[in-house]
């Protein structure tokens, strides 16, 4: 049997605006794919190139995410652990083993590994690192189209100063995530 192994990554976590990201990668040994590394330390143009190479070169890879109000519903780690086992159970191939980054694993039907900084070190968990965020950055430019007063394009989401404010002044949107405090108070008023 050949070992096949998928690297696992999130993205969105800590915004306070829009779902959380995950992507799950089985890289192909013959297609080497250059330049892979934690999404966070490259730019936007380079994850975006890496995106398109990776979903080319892959033997397979899946992205799901899980919804604001199911972030809302079981918390940011439910969300994130949800949103990371959907991922690989939307992978074509089945691995017979993931590699998560972080420190924790989801209940997977594969033995899994928890790898802290996983994204910097394993090339499976970069490239599922960079389709996280480069799907996640994606959505959150969709939602711009709509909602442009939020600036989502610019932030993403997290929380910044120019977001808070256009919180403050807009309210809190259908795609802001109520069970963090920032969104929360606005909500009760005490800001």
């Amino acid at each position: 049997m050949i070992h096949l192994v998928c690297g696992v990554d999130e993205a969105g976590r800590g915004p306070l605006a829009g779902p959380v990201y995950a992507a799950a990668v089985i890289l192909d040994p013959a297609q080497p794919i250059e330049g892979l590394a934690d999404s966070k330390k490259l730019s936007e143009k380079k994850r975006e190139r890496l995106a398109v190479e990776i979903r080319a070169k892959a033997l397979a890879f899946g992205i799901a995410s899980a919804s604001v109000e199911e972030i809302d519903k079981v918390n940011i780690l439910q969300a994130t652990l949800l949103a990371m086992r959907r991922a690989v159970a939307s992978l074509a191939v089945q691995p017979t083993e993931a590699l998560i980054d972080g420190n924790r694993c989801p209940p997977l039907p594969m033995p899994a590994r928890a790898i802290i900084g996983g994204d910097a070190t394993e090339p499976a968990i970069s490239a599922a690192s960079i389709l996280a965020k480069t799907a996640r950055d994606a959505e959150m430019r969709r939602i711009h189209l709509v909602f442009p007063q939020y600036a989502l394009d610019r932030h993403k989401g997290y929380d910044t100063a120019a977001h808070r404010a256009a919180m403050k002044l807009h309210g809190p949107a259908w795609f802001h995530r109520k069970s963090f405090a920032p969104v929360r108070a606005l909500l009760e008023g005490s800001q």
